[in-house]
């Protein structure tokens, strides 16, 4: 019994094998029209889950994306302040340390360009808005879109001696990088080297960025903040999640989400990956097209062997399993190659769209492979006709 089903088994992987290298054109078209659909499909899957890391990454450069705030405060910085314990206490419960954190203080002071001999009278003097920060860290989290930062590792004394300076009130007092500042509020002076000019487009053009120190220093408030702006890496799931846990944590103070940046960042992953995913349908069932045209020549060709096998005594269950096989291994060596193929392509593909190459996602390429095993199965449904003729009309020559 168990030589009979080796025998069996072998004469059925001869069968197939014969029957796929028969017609070694048509071989190659069905080859050619899996492994292009599978290369396409991999191309985009991979570039729809590097998608999401790179948009994650690039929302960076918008800032923070969750305020701390003072408990009670309606409207941010300008009415109440957090405690230096508050400030720690809110760093401290940060799960990873990797995860940016920046304490501001905003504050109005008076600024004016200070000059070799100082005469403040005959000066122009103009009250803006000071936020005082780390000025040694990542600069596109503190003055968001900001992107051509050159401050690098600075040490505490280097960033007291520095300010950045918004454009418009650069353009009003005249000043330039390297020119000396004069900030001033309630007979509190400090003379600052401007370091650059920042150019965003947003409220960050009227304000003058200096260090923490030196802006509790001029507003009076040793050690207190007006609020704390953290980014979390992640989507916007990620991120609402990681601020109920620091709000839990922090029940004096208001954890509130900055929704226009992870809103906006789901809704263009949404977008991109709706547009990707329906490319990726529209290219498998075109591949399938294809497929099944070929198949449907195959059915018409093979119309004698299945007359023969089924009067030899070839059962229905037989010849479907045979055709099937032959499907899902055409699909195979179409899905192996052209999702490999496919992978290479996305990063090419991620460099011209995103900047930077997409990384080779290890779960793309069996989940492409799969679809097209799914593809060619389907595909095969003309074959299914074969299985209605009947031995004795094909002898006969009836079509």
């Amino acid at each position: 019994m168990e030589n009979r089903r080796s025998v069996n088994r072998t004469m059925f992987w001869r069968v197939i094998r014969r029957s796929m290298f028969a017609n070694r054109g048509r071989l190659l078209v069905i080859l050619l029209a899996l492994g292009a659909g599978a290369a396409i499909t991999a191309a985009l899957l991979n570039l729809q889950v590097d998608a999401k890391r790179r948009i994650t990454t690039e929302f960076r450069v918008f800032g923070s994306n969750v305020v701390v705030v003072p408990s009670g405060s309606s409207s941010g910085w300008r009415s109440a302040t957090l405690t230096e314990e508050e400030v720690r206490q809110v760093v401290s419960n940060l799960p990873y340390s990797s995860i940016f954190s920046a304490p501001f203080l905003y504050f109005s002071v008076g600024v004016q360009k200070a000059g070799e001999a100082m005469i403040p009278e005959s000066r122009q003097r103009i009250e803006v808005i000071g936020a005082g920060t780390n000025l040694g860290a990542p600069l596109p989290m503190i003055i968001p879109g900001w992107t051509n930062p050159q401050i690098g590792s600075w040490d505490e004394g280097d960033t007291r001696d520095i300010c950045l300076v918004g454009v418009r009130v650069a353009r009003q007092l005249g000043v330039h990088e390297g020119d000396k500042l004069e900030l001033s509020t309630g007979g509190r002076i400090a003379r600052l080297r401007v370091f650059q000019i920042v150019s965003v487009g947003s409220d960050a053009d009227d304000q003058v960025f200096l260090d923490l120190k030196t802006a509790q220093m001029l507003a009076e408030l040793n050690g207190q903040a007006s609020l704390i702006q953290v980014n979390y890496p992640g989507s916007s799931a990620e991120i609402e999640r990681f601020r109920s846990q620091l709000a839990a944590k922090l029940p004096s103070l208001q954890v509130r989400p900055i929704r226009q940046f992870t809103e906006g960042e789901a809704r263009l992953y949404s977008r991109i990956s709706g547009i990707l995913t329906a490319t990726v349908a529209v290219v498998l069932i075109l591949t399938a097209l294809c497929v099944m045209a070929a198949m449907t020549n195959v059915a018409m060709e093979r119309k004698n062997d299945v007359g023969l096998m089924k009067a030899i005594g070839g059962s229905v269950r037989r010849v479907l399993r045979m055709f099937l096989a032959e499907a899902a291994l055409l699909g195979l060596a179409g899905g192996l190659i052209g999702a490999a193929v496919g992978i290479v392509i996305s990063i090419g593909l991620g460099k011209a769209v995103f900047g930077v190459a997409a990384q080779p996602r290890l779960i793309v390429y069996p989940i492409s492979v799969a679809l097209t095993v799914m593809v060619a199965i389907l595909a095969a449904y003309p074959l299914r006709r074969l299985v209605h003729i009947r031995p004795a009309s094909v002898f006969r020559g009836e079509e």
